[in-house]
């Protein structure tokens, strides 16, 4: 028994028989001996070698053979087939013949399966006597067999919680040839008022103008299921206008992080397809489909899961939507390195992803990396006395402190406590020119991160070998700049002990690049203790009421004004929060406390 690929010899030479010339007796001519596993097995030969006329002749009506050997191939999209002999039965003149087939179809799908061949023997010849069953078993007389493909579930995205953010959904895509408008100047005009409600940036001079500089269809808006349906009928009146439907993800909720969400679609898009399912059914002569022959389910692909976490992200998106000025916020859990929040209202949204990409001085907040770099290198400890006198000068910057408050010699504690100016431009100064550099690098600072679905830059703190700028960088002046997601970053190493890193989908490796040094048990456990007295006796005091919060404000200043800070962490989440020239620090400290009263019990 053996696949037929090597083919057997499917003729006796009927015609020239052997003869054999015996001594003292009569010539005798007699037929090669023939059965019908040789002739079974040249029909299988014909078959897979797709020899349709040859297998066809091999069987009793070659006409009928012929069509449905013909059709199996055709309607199969089969790419080849193996077949072999498995059985052979003899009764008298008639035959049984088992085979095996092995279909190999398109998308390297496989399908085999058993059955027999009826044989019959004429006149001393033996061949198939046809039956659609020589085929398939199953296979009726007036059938044929077809391929059916099942399209696979998409996957979902869904957040920390379980709910879905991306689901699978049909857009439409609205396109225009000004080859085929009776009149481009009217059938854009009616365009950019009908888009208009969804992209104010659609205008009749930009279709006409993208339109006319191009052959064939120029895609003017990509809009969803629910507002096409507002506007399918108006659509419909303009000339040279076509719609055509599309496959894709849709956002369940379009304010939940919607740039960021749209990264992360941006990110699975090409793995939420599955894989496809596939079934052979028997169809009759009308083309209705009888019997299933084989079937194989679809793979949908799995869902996929962000660390966002619904209730921190509303609660930090409804606290940054409260300002006029452009407001973000950035939640990270500390033992983990989730992203649980990236939130900016729509002044932010207009510059991009700025909360977890923008970088911008961080005033005071860097407070915590010049502390913790004066603890690493024994320059000061959190009861080392410091001065922190209302104004100071050093070099050629003089420096003051908020109104030029003073306080005398104090502890570092009290000096952090208070936000002094002047005492962190003092230690900055006596510090080695990358102390700051360093420290940053030991809070998350510095490194890139390829956070994937996340654009992210955690900041820049380079070396300072001249004195202005190393005094000025210690308060986060000079030419310190961060992000709000390295801040948070930052807020997360002190709170977790050593830097997370941060992720936001499962499964995703984030990587990351530059110095990265462990941080000191002495730096976290000296910041801890100052963070907190920030609430409990500081600046922050406006939030005490939310529970353990730990926290450092800032405001840095900017041409035309001041940017507010506040960062931090509670619990098993740290933040950072920034509202882009808002003055007093104070306003950061509200819109984070306003965060944290719409979050549920137990947050």
């Amino acid at each position: 028994m053996r696949f037929s690929d090597v083919r057997l010899s499917r003729r006796l030479a009927s015609a020239a028989a052997v003869c054999v010339a015996v001594v003292g007796s009569v010539t005798a001519c007699t037929p090669s001996p023939d059965g019908p596993e040789p002739a079974a097995q040249a029909f299988l030969a014909a078959f897979s070698a797709r020899d349709i006329g040859g297998a066809s002749g091999d069987t009793d009506r070659p006409d009928s053979a012929a069509t449905a050997l013909n059709d199996a191939w055709e309607n199969l999209q089969a790419e080849s087939l193996d077949a072999r002999t498995t059985s052979v039965r003899v009764d008298g003149d008639t035959a049984t013949v088992g085979y095996t087939y092995r279909w190999h179809l398109p998308k390297d799908r496989v399908w085999t399966y058993d059955g027999e061949l009826q044989m019959g023997r004429t006149d001393g010849r033996w061949g198939v006597r046809w039956t659609s069953t020589d085929i398939h078993p199953g296979l009726g007389e007036t059938q044929t067999m077809a391929l059916r493909s099942t399209a696979p579930p998409r996957a979902r995205v869904n957040e920390r919680s379980g709910t879905d953010v991306l689901v699978p959904g049909v857009v439409h895509r609205v396109k225009i040839d000004a080859d085929e408008s009776y009149d481009i100047v009217a059938s854009a005009t009616g365009l950019a008022r009908i888009l208009g409600q969804f992209d104010e940036t659609i205008s009749a001079q930009s279709i006409v103008e993208s339109a006319t500089s191009i052959d064939g269809d120029y895609p003017v808006a990509l809009l969803r299921d629910e507002d096409y349906q507002t506007v399918a009928a108006s659509l419909s009146g303009l000339s040279g206008v076509t719609v055509s439907d599309e496959s894709d993800l849709i956002a369940t909720d379009r304010t939940f992080a919607p740039d960021l969400v749209s990264q992360v679609k941006k990110s699975v898009i090409d793995e939420v397809d599955g894989k496809a399912g596939w079934s052979v059914v028997t169809v009759n002569r009308n083309g209705v489909d009888i019997e299933v022959l084989t079937d194989t389910p679809p793979e949908p692909a799995p869902s996929f899961s962000i660390t966002l976490d619904r209730n921190i992200q509303v609660a930090a998106q409804n606290a940054v939507n409260v300002r006029a000025e452009q407001a973000m916020m950035v939640v990270i859990q500390p033992s983990t390195g989730a992203v649980l929040a990236v939130a900016q209202n729509e002044e932010a949204d207009r510059d991009g992803p700025v909360a977890s990409a923008g970088l911008y001085p961080p005033g005071s907040t860097f407070k915590i990396v010049t502390a913790g770099a004066a603890i690493s290198i024994g320059l000061a400890g959190p009861e080392s006395t410091v001065p922190c006198p209302g104004r100071i000068v050093i070099g050629e910057r003089s420096i003051p402190n908020y109104n030029e408050f003073a306080l005398g010699n104090v502890s570092m504690s009290t000096a952090f406590t208070r936000s002094c100016n002047t005492s962190f431009a003092k230690l900055a100064s006596e510090m080695p020119a990358d102390a700051l550099t360093i420290a940053a690098s030991q809070f998350g600072v510095g490194p890139e991160y390829g956070v994937v679905g996340l654009p992210t830059d955690s900041g820049s703190v380079p070396p300072a070998e001249e004195l202005v700028q190393r005094t000025e960088d210690g308060f986060g002046q000079g030419k310190v700049v961060v992000s709000t997601f390295g801040m948070a970053l930052a807020a997360a190493t002190v709170a977790n002990g050593s830097t997370p890193v941060p992720t936001l989908i499962a499964g995703r490796e984030t990587t990351i690049e530059g110095e990265h040094p462990a941080i000191e048990p002495a730096m976290v456990e000296g910041l801890r203790t100052m963070m907190r007295s920030v609430v409990t006796s500081g600046t922050a005091e406006r939030i005490a009421d939310q529970g353990e919060v730990y926290g450092k404000t800032g405001e840095a200043e900017v041409e035309g004004g001041s940017h507010a800070w506040f960062v931090g962490y509670r619990g098993d989440l740290a933040f950072a929060t920034l509202v882009v020239r808002g003055g007093s620090s104070d306003n950061a400290v509200a819109v984070t406390r306003e965060m944290f009263e719409q979050l549920p019990e137990g947050y």
